[in-house]
């Protein structure tokens, strides 16, 4: 007979996982078990990286990172954003432990994160203040634009911005451009 599996998780049993493959993350003791995305997902998720990398080269208003990371505010929580923005400060440290002050993070749906990133994560990113939070909806063609203080989010549909603290002109994604089919 084999051992029941925690019904409650840290985020060092997390940690503690295989590398099988799959992403691992818990929030508030939940473990959240998604497989590699689609390669749709990774397609708009590069062309995001791509553009927001520019961006910050032009406007250093942050450090961007991509998953896989290691995001904790809590012994019960650790979280991969696809794409976040970190302060400067905390990003020159190279260590996952001190990048708590997200200012921009990014998740692009796939049919196995719709649950996760659309309630369990969307909730702890407000929880935590995250300024800004888009989830990217590929097959929808739209963003959903979160903050800590809504209760539903903004749907976009053309385009979509980012503007943060002393960045100047805003990050803006032209929604045709980013859902462009390959050629």
């Amino acid at each position: 007979m084999g051992m029941a599996a925690p019904m409650y998780y840290t985020a060092d049993m997390v940690r503690a996982l295989p590398d099988d493959g799959n992403r691992y993350e818990t929030v508030h003791g939940e473990l959240l078990v998604t497989p590699a995305p689609r390669a749709w997902h990774q397609e708009v998720l590069l062309r995001l990286l791509v553009s927001l990398q520019q961006y910050l080269q032009a406007n250093p208003v942050g450090h961007l990172f991509a998953s896989p990371a290691d995001i904790s505010w809590s012994d019960d929580t650790l979280v991969q954003p696809d794409l976040f923005v970190v302060d400067r400060a905390e990003a020159r440290t190279m260590d996952w432990r001190h990048m708590k002050t997200l200012q921009f993070v990014i998740e692009v749906l796939s049919p196995s994160t719709t649950r996760y990133d659309r309630f369990t994560k969307r909730r702890l990113y407000q929880e935590v203040k995250i300024p800004n939070y888009w989830i990217v909806d590929g097959d929808a063609r739209q963003v959903e634009v979160w903050t800590p203080e809504t209760e539903f989010p903004r749907f976009e549909t053309e385009r979509v911005s980012w503007s943060p603290g002393g960045g100047g002109e805003p990050f803006t994604v032209e929604l045709e451009e980013l859902f462009q089919p390959l050629e």
